[in-house]
């Protein structure tokens, strides 16, 4: 979908072992995304980062290299954006 005019950012911080129903958090997040008809989104994986909890979780230490940063960035009109945050927020528990 082609976006007329100005368009809006929104990124989402969550963890890749982040689950919504059993099933990957960011995966669900795309798929809504997508089924709302929104113009584009991305999934990019982080190799370093602290989140709620401020412990670093990196990819230099197998232990927490599981739980690494995920960031979802989508772009949309602004309506459609505020739209889709009313979907997805209850789905992040933290983040």
């Amino acid at each position: 979908m082609k976006i007329e005019g100005k368009g809006k950012l929104l990124k989402i911080f969550i963890g890749e072992s982040d689950k919504w129903h059993g099933e990957a958090l960011y995966h669900v997040i795309i798929k809504k995304i997508k089924e709302h008809g929104l113009a584009g989104a991305t999934t990019i994986r982080g190799i370093e980062g602290f989140g709620a909890n401020s412990r670093i979780h990196t990819k230099a230490i197998e232990v927490l290299s599981q739980d690494l940063p995920i960031v979802i960035e989508v772009v949309d009109k602004e309506e459609r954006i505020n739209e889709i945050i009313k979907v997805i927020e209850p789905m992040i528990l933290k983040g």
